[in-house]
């Protein structure tokens, strides 16, 4: 096998490793706000259990209500980018192993568009995802003293 295609496949494999590292940080800050949302949830539900007057406790059912809403949203980004993730990592196997497809002569596999596009698509649906769930808790916080 010639060098240059070795190199020129590993040159191409190379080029998008570091979008892992990408969504590696956004998982990270999502794996936070669901356990910031989980331990609010308990914290809610030990006012609930607290609470011996069942007429002051509306607005707790509520807030829990709009925590399960945060963690669906939370769940559902944290899946489309594990799905972004493995599209990444199959991107970058198609493109290393495309070297030897057919031996002095670089094929890019017809895979490598449908994952890589794949995966932005992906993690452009998580971003969205995020964003939608920093407005919905936004929206949830009264700021009124009463």
């Amino acid at each position: 096998m010639d060098m240059g295609v070795i190199s020129e496949a590993i040159r191409l494999a190379t080029a998008p490793v570091f979008l892992p590292t990408g969504v590696g940080g956004i998982l990270n800050v999502l794996g936070n706000r669901l356990a910031r949302v989980i331990d609010r949830a308990r914290w809610v539900k030990s006012m609930i259990a607290a609470n011996s007057d069942p007429a002051g406790l509306g607005h707790y059912y509520e807030e829990l209500r709009a925590l399960r809403r945060r963690k669906f949203i939370i769940n559902f980004a944290t899946a489309m980018l594990v799905l972004s993730a493995v599209l990444i990592a199959m991107t970058i196997i198609e493109l290393f192993f495309s070297a030897s497809v057919e031996p002095g002569k670089l094929q890019i596999s017809n895979l490598v568009p449908i994952t890589f596009i794949g995966s932005f698509i992906s993690l452009v649906g998580a971003c969205v995802l995020y964003l939608a769930e920093i407005l919905y808790a936004s929206n949830t916080i009264s700021f009124d003293p009463a």
